[in-house]
Parts: structure tokens; C-alpha cells; sequence
């Protein structure tokens, strides 16, 4: 059982600036599954007393990707269909690596069970097997804010790893799952970039380098 990391406290109202890696865990698929129960079973969800069984079956799924990333990650905040996740703390490659397909591996594992308990068979809860993960991996700076007594984390690089969901790794790499590093997690985490596929996205303040990591294929032998 994972033991999970205190956020640093602040004074209330005090910002502090920070620097690590920061993650983000998205689900993809995640919308256009629960739009689809939400459509064929609308019945269901306006009166029966309890939601259909897709609702506690993507709780469980970012309940296991928060796991998995503690302790290594400090839960960040939850938002809607990913998990934002970050480690201020000099985190070695093979710890972030190790985390991030030990993290699928919980995800794919999770929907695995999920997928065997299932009972409905329309055609919007069918797709719950085409629900996939990815990983946004920046390093950079950030400030936590404290607001309402919780942190929120804001700057350019916060920005940056958001903005990084919309991209073009599956140019790159096809419909697999992945995780994009910056090259500015690589180089901060010493992360090498064999078996990858580097590329370029480019937003408002320029190219951004980045590498690609398929995550269904095997670790390579360091």
C-alpha cells in the first residue's frame, strides 16, 4: 500500500515557487463513453436511485491511476477524465519511467476486472474497452497558490503541460497509448530517448522539442 506524499504547506495566502516534474494522466475516450450511457441510459440516470455502473467504473479507473503514482507524484488535483501529478523532489529516469508503466499497467489491470464484471451489452457500454491512457510528462517551474485552503499550481509551465494533451504524438507513433516527455523532462530527469520518437509541437511562445514512448511496447534493456 502506497504511502502518499504531504504537499509542502504554506502560509495561508503565501505562494511559494517550485520547480519539478509535472504529469498529467488523461483517459482517452473518456467524454464520448460516458456522453454515449449518458444517452442510452437516460432512464437510469434521471430516476433510478443509482447512476449507471459506468460512473463508479471511471472512479475506479483514476482512483487507480493516483495510486499508482503515489508516492513518487504528489496528487495535484483531479480533472474530470485525468489525473494532474507533480514531484518536486529530484526524481532519478528510472523512477519516473518505472512509474509511468507501472501506472498503465494499474490502468489497463483496473479495466481488465472491470471488463469481466460488466453486464450490460448496448453498444455505448461496449466501448468502455476502447478506453486507453496517456501521460504529458514537463519539467519545469510553477507557483503554489494557496486558495480556499487547497493549492492551486499556476504558470507558463503548468500551462504548457495542459496544453501538450492536444497533440501530435499519434503522427508519430499511431492510436497506442504513449507518454510525450519535453525534451526539458529529459534532459532534467536524465531520461535517454532510446526507443523513441522525437517530434515538435508548437504553441504561441514556439516549438516545443518532445519524445514520444509507446506504451505498449516492451522496456528496452537498459
Amino acid at each position: 500500500m502506497s504511502t502518499t506524499r504531504p504537499v509542502p504547506s504554506v502560509t495561508p495566502g503565501q505562494a511559494s515557487r517550485r520547480e519539478g516534474a509535472l504529469l498529467l494522466a488523461d483517459i482517452s475516450g473518456y467524454t464520448g463513453f460516458l456522453e454515449g450511457v449518458a444517452v442510452a441510459h437516460r432512464e437510469i440516470i434521471l430516476d433510478a436511485p443509482e447512476p449507471p455502473p459506468a460512473y463508479a467504473v471511471m472512479s475506479s479507473l483514476l482512483d487507480a491511476i493516483s495510486t499508482a503514482l503515489e508516492p513518487t507524484f504528489v496528487i495535484a488535483k483531479l480533472e474530470g477524465d485525468a489525473v494532474f501529478a507533480v514531484d518536486d523532489d529530484a526524481t532519478a529516469a528510472d523512477d519516473v519511467l518505472g512509474v509511468v508503466r507501472g501506472c498503465y499497467a494499474a490502468f489497463r489491470d483496473r479495466l481488465a476486472a472491470a471488463e469481466a464484471e460488466w453486464t450490460c451489452t448496448c453498444n455505448a457500454c461496449a466501448t468502455v474497452k476502447t478506453l486507453d491512457l496517456k501521460f504529458i510528462v514537463h519539467h519545469g517551474s510553477h507557483v503554489a497558490q494557496p486558495i480556499l485552503g487547497r493549492e492551486e499550481l499556476l504558470g507558463p509551465d503548468v500551462n504548457l503541460v495542459h496544453r501538450l494533451l492536444k497533440n501530435h504524438a499519434r503522427e508519430l507513433v499511431g492510436p497506442v497509448p504513449y507518454v510525450l516527455f519535453t525534451d526539458a523532462a529529459l534532459g532534467a530527469l536524465a531520461i535517454p530517448a532510446g526507443g523513441m520518437v522525437g517530434g515538435e509541437e508548437s504553441y504561441e511562445g514556439g516549438p516545443i522539442p518532445v519524445h514520444v514512448l509507446r506504451l505498449d511496447a516492451p522496456a528496452e534493456s537498459p
